[in-house]
């Protein structure tokens, strides 16, 4: 037999928790920058629709005037 230490349950799941918790961590950190990226989109379409709402409004609006003789 040879002089090298066996694996254990213990040190499979104290590697397994700690992979774990890094590949957590880094998923918290993209998660916060997909939000924060997808409430900036979300802003730029709502202020798009508003403006070119607006615009077409005012194309197809008429103007009415009623005078009193």
């Amino acid at each position: 037999m040879s002089d090298t230490p066996r694996v254990t349950r213990e040190d499979l799941e104290s590697k397994f928790r700690a992979l774990q918790a890094d590949i957590q961590g880094r998923a918290t950190d993209k998660k916060q920058s997909v939000i924060a990226i997808a409430s900036g989109a979300a802003t730029v379409v709502v202020l798009l629709a508003y403006v070119f709402g607006r615009r077409s409004g005012r194309k197809r609006g008429s103007r009415v005037e009623f005078r009193r003789f």
